[in-house]
This record gives structure tokens, C-alpha cells and sequence, in this order.
């Protein structure tokens, strides 16, 4: 098979092979060049050794060199270029306790985790493919390279990274490899958050996010996102669904754009709904309060999973108000938008509709013209540039120091009383009328 390089991987390569050490492109940007796709960096394997090939280009940065890895810079894009290695024995299932090069490519391919990512190529000696990983990629399997429970043992992030892989390619996870990630999963506990993070979100942002149920059938969610698997058991009588709460979950990821903070609001939007559940006497499950304490238990768990303070931020809020249904007038939308905050439009529509469209087909339409209606008059505020908060007001703090009043917490106060009247009446958005708001005894400032 031949592939086309990128002229700077082409070049790398061929100034190694000048010199007389061998090197080729190896691991996804292969597999993902043999699958039609363009891939999102090149990664180069040498029998040079890291001083050498640091002797060869004019500027290198030693990323990785405990581990033989330098990025070669090339008009500023950098190409990571690792020497043949051997990994030794492993000790916390991550790192290996030493890492030996070697001259032979084979053995470096043979640690590699998984078929299709263990195949090299060069222009002058073509693919190097000892494991079949051409044939998985046309099984469409993910696969272990020789013993899944040896590859597993070495880094057990491994097993996370086979359900990932079969998510973003629509693969499924070959048999004696989905049993070994059965059996080693409890290992996965000693896999740092942030590793673990990083893998859970590629798999959500993918075109199959269902494939969490794997994840979840061979145990790895039970020790990294145990909430997880107690939403798939929790059972929702109720002629609104048809699904239990984790299957619900699984089809709202599938129903919403694959983006990473709406992948992961309809993961734990209803995440609380095991510890809300009530049957009433009539055997229908019911779920009070469930946005506001899944808002609490989703932040437990991203900061659990190491997220950055604005992702966790802007999930929480949507989980918060996703069950937020105000009455359809100007009136009452303002004061949702103003309540929930703007910045979160508009993903709340797009969060609403994906969770109607996992629910049973009971009053669907009707939920769903809902959204279409407060859609419409959201718009139509916008539009008519209708203030929704403080910043919008046509006064400032300063302005109310200037008309007489004492710095303090008193402005904040009266800013608020504000925008509660401009809330109720959109037109009274001026300075003049604000100010005669705040002179005005006799007006009623709420």
C-alpha cells in the first residue's frame, strides 16, 4: 500500500535514512491515513539515537528524551521523532521501570498497544504491518498486540483507550481483548484523573458516544464513574420514559452536537436522579429535585476527574436548569435568561431537546414546540436588545456616586432593584427614567 507523506515528514525521514539509521512514520497517522482520515500530527520511529538525531536538524527540543523521544521543529511544526526502544518491566501499571533502546523496528511495534496502531511505513521499504493491523482495520476491531493482559498490565489506561478507539472509528473491541479489560479492570484505579479525563473525553466527542456502555460492561466506569453505573440500574416508571436513567443517558449523548461540555451535561444531567427517586402509589417513579442536586453531585465528580474550573462551570449551570421551564411571554423569559444568565444560550436549548428526544415519545411534540416557542421569544429579546443585566443597565455605579449616593455595598443593592424594574419593564432602560427610579420615593423599587 503506498501513502503519501507530508513533504517535512518525508524530509525527516529520508535525512535519517542519508545518514544510515532507518526511520518511518508510525502509529495513527498511519492507521488514520490508511482509514481516508488526515492526521492530527506525525509521529516518526528512528534506530537513531536521540543524540544523533539532534546532530541532524538545526533546531530540536528534547520533549521527551528520558524516553528517546525529540521534536524535530521544522518552519515552526514540530515532529516527534522516538528511537527503537524496549520497554522493561512495569511497576504501577504506567510506567516501565526502564526503557532499553533497540536496532530492531519490530521490537519497538511489539509494545505498542494495539494492532492498528503498531504499523510503520516508509517510502523505500512501504508498510510494515507484523501484527495484521490492516486486517483489523478492515474487520474493524480493536485488538491487543500479542497478550491483551500483558499490554494491559503494562499501562492499564489501555483499556479505557480501546473503548475510546472503538467509539472514535465505529470498531468494535475484539473478544479475548473486551475479556481481558473484564477482568483487569479494577486496575484502572491506578491510572491518574487527569490520564483517565483525557480518554473520556475523546470517547464522548466522538461519533458513537454510546460506546460508553462498553465501558460500563466490562466494568471500568464501576471504579472510575460508579454514579455511572447506578444510573444505568436506576429504573424510571413513568410514562415520560422508556429507558432506565443510564440507557436515557446513552441516547441524549447520541441526540446532542459533539461538543465537549454538551457531551458531558447530557452524561450527568440526570446523575442525581438515584438518590430522587420516589414511587408514588400509584407505582410512578418521580424524581423531585434532581437538576439541582445533579448540579452539586456532577461538580463532585469533574473536579474528581480534574476538568478546569470553567468546564465544570458552565456543565453544572446547564445541569442546574435543564428541567427550567418558564411560562412563554417576554416577560418570564427575561427573567429565565436573566436568572440562568445568557451565556448559556444556546446550549440550554440544545440540552432540553437532546433529553425530550431520549424520553419516551409520550407528549413529545408538545415538549418539543415548547422549546420552539421559547426559542423564538429568547430571539426576539435579543433582537429588541432588551437589558438582562446589570451591565446592560443604562446606569452605572458611578452614575449613582455622581447623583449623591455613598460608595458601598448600596449600589450593588440598588443596581439589582434596577434591574428587577427594567426586568418587568424593558423600556424603562434610560438613564433618565433610572435615575428618576432611584430619586422617586413614591415609585416602588423591588
Amino acid at each position: 500500500m503506498k501513502i503519501i507523506l507530508p513533504e517535512k515528514v518525508s524530509y525527516i525521514i529520508k535525512t535519517l535514512g542519508e545518514q544510515g539509521y532507518e526511520a518511518y512514520a508510525v502509529g495513527g497517522c498511519v492507521r488514520d491515513t490508511m482509514l481516508g482520515r488526515t492526521p492530527k500530527d506525525w509521529d516518526i520511529t528512528t534506530s537513531a539515537k536521540p543524540e544523533q538525531v539532534k546532530a541532524l536538524f538545526r533546531h530540536t527540543i528534547d520533549t521527551g528524551i528520558q524516553h528517546g523521544t525529540v521534536t524535530v521543529m521544522l518552519e515552526h511544526e514540530g515532529f516527534e521523532v522516538t528511537t527503537y526502544r524496549i520497554d522493561g518491566e512495569y511497576e504501577d501499571a504506567r510506567h516501565p521501570k526502564e526503557v532499553r533502546y533497540t536496532s530492531d523496528l519490530l521490537e519497538d511495534l511489539k509494545r505498542r498497544d494495539f494492532t492498528i496502531n503498531a504499523m510503520a511505513y516508509n517510502e523505500s521499504e512501504g508498510l510494515v504491518d507484523a501484527f495484521d493491523g490492516t486486517g483489523d482495520l478492515k474487520r474493524g476491531i480493536i485488538r491487543c498486540v500479542g497478550c491483551a493482559k500483558e499490554r494491559f498490565s503494562e499501562d492499564a489506561l489501555r483499556m479505557l483507550r480501546a473503548v475510546r478507539f472503538s467509539a472514535q472509528l465505529g470498531f468494535s473491541v475484539e473478544a479475548a481483548t473486551r475479556e481481558a479489560i473484564s477482568e483487569l479492570a479494577p486496575n484502572i484505579a491506578r491510572v491518574s484523573a487527569e490520564r483517565i479525563q483525557v480518554e473520556l473525553v475523546k470517547l464522548l466527542i466522538s461519533d458513537y458516544p454510546e460506546k460508553i456502555r462498553d465501558a460500563y460492561e466490562t466494568g471500568l466506569t464501576r471504579i472510575f464513574l460508579p454514579e455511572f453505573d447506578e444510573m444505568m440500574n436506576t429504573a424510571q416508571e413513568n410514562p415520560h420514559h422508556c429507558y432506565t436513567v443510564g440507557e436515557h443517558t446513552i441516547e441524549a449523548l447520541k441526540k446532542i452536537s459533539a461538543d465537549k461540555v454538551l457531551r458531558i451535561t447530557m452524561l450527568l444531567h440526570d446523575v442525581a436522579k438515584p438518590l430522587c427517586r420516589t414511587t408514588d402509589e400509584n407505582g410512578i417513579d418521580h424524581f423531585y429535585n434532581h437538576p439541582v442536586l445533579g448540579s452539586e453531585v456532577a461538580k463532585k465528580i469533574l473536579r474528581r476527574l480534574k476538568f478546569d474550573n470553567d468546564t465544570t462551570n458552565r456543565v453544572c449551570t446547564l445541569i442546574r436548569w435543564h428541567d427550567d421551564n418558564p411560562e412563554l411571554n417576554e416577560r418570564c423569559v427575561r427573567r429565565a435568561i436573566s436568572r440562568i444568565n445568557v451565556d448559556y444560550y444556546p446550549d440550554l436549548f440544545e440540552v432540553k431537546k437532546a433529553d425530550i428526544l431520549a424520553q419516551s415519545t409520550f407528549r413529545r411534540e408538545e415538549k418539543l414546540a415548547y422549546i420552539e416557542g421559547y426559542e423564538k421569544i429568547y430571539r426576539e429579546i435579543l433582537e429588541k436588545q432588551q437589558c438582562l443585566t446589570i451591565k446592560q443597565l443604562a446606569v452605572t455605579g458611578s452614575d449613582l456616586i455622581a447623583e449623591g449616593m455613598k460608595p458601598g455595598k448600596e449600589i450593588g443593592v440598588m443596581l439589582k432593584k434596577l434591574l428587577e424594574q427594567v426586568l418587568e419593564q424593558p423600556e424603562l432602560n434610560t438613564k433618565e427614567n433610572l435615575l428618576k427610579l432611584v430619586h422617586n420615593l413614591d415609585t416602588p423599587l423591588i
